[in-house]
């Protein structure tokens, strides 16, 4: 379990404070394991979420998925599956087994290859009884994305946040358990698919926080108030001189 370390959340409640770290996924943005142990060690206490991405996952492999979850994390995998739906099955199968929290796909691979997500992983859990059932979300549209991006390079037309809500959707009738948006369309995806459906968003930045290649964002506490479900942050905590600072004030601007 995770240690904790309660006379360093100073003031605010411990209760709230655990609550709204539970909401906090921060991003391991690193090329190799030793840094994200660093990191690891500095936000000892703080139980939140913990997201390995594309680069720190081909540089450290399954292995750090499993010391992750000795160390008592919930862990995010973040590879967007995109592929033909045997294949993506295939690959939800295998992080299903490596006892991963939560991972996502491309919705843009269509309502088939989501629905076969969903049938790999029940497959490892009805194989293995110890394991849990992953929450399985799907990418929208990038918050890197722009209107002009979207319209004019990936050639799909129209404003994003209707692309959003279309592929929420979409990704709601393969059974899936949310999706990967901008806090911005958070709002209009719990209109369409319902308070239950999880909204998990990155392009988080606190004020005054470089907003760096994100285009569509929104501060910590503005996220929570649309009513978000989990925010993912990386740069303005793992790139910050003091990161568990950086963290507390994140979580207690979600509080």
């Amino acid at each position: 379990m995770l240690r904790s370390r309660k006379h360093e959340w100073r003031r605010a409640d411990l209760r709230s404070f655990e609550e709204a770290a539970g909401k906090l996924i921060v991003g391991l943005d690193f090329p190799d394991a030793e840094q994200a142990r660093k990191l690891l060690k500095e936000l000892e206490g703080i139980p939140c979420y913990m997201k390995v991405g594309l680069q720190l996952f081909y540089a450290a492999g399954p292995e750090l998925i499993r010391e992750l979850k000795q160390r008592g994390y919930s862990v995010f995998l973040d590879v967007k599956m995109h592929d033909i739906p045997n294949t993506v099955k295939g690959g939800a199968n295998s992080v299903t087994k490596l006892g991963v929290d939560l991972f996502n796909v491309h919705a843009a691979g269509g309502l088939d290859m989501m629905k076969a997500a969903k049938e790999g992983a029940l497959a490892a859990v009805e194989a293995d009884p110890t394991l849990t059932m992953p929450k399985i979300i799907a990418v929208t549209q990038l918050t890197s994305t722009s209107k002009q991006v979207m319209n004019e390079q990936i050639g799909v037309p129209g404003e994003v946040e209707a692309s959003v809500v279309h592929y929420a959707d979409l990704a709601r009738s393969a059974g899936l358990d949310g999706v990967v948006a901008s806090p911005l369309e958070v709002t209009a995806i719990k209109e369409k698919c319902g308070q239950a459906f999880l909204t998990v968003t990155p392009g988080i930045r606190p004020a005054n926080s470089p907003k760096g290649d994100q285009t569509r964002t929104l501060t910590p506490g503005e996220a929570m108030a649309q009513g978000t479900d989990y925010i993912v942050v990386a740069r303005p905590i793992i790139a910050a001189p003091n990161p568990r600072e950086a963290a507390e004030t994140i979580i207690k601007e979600m509080m």
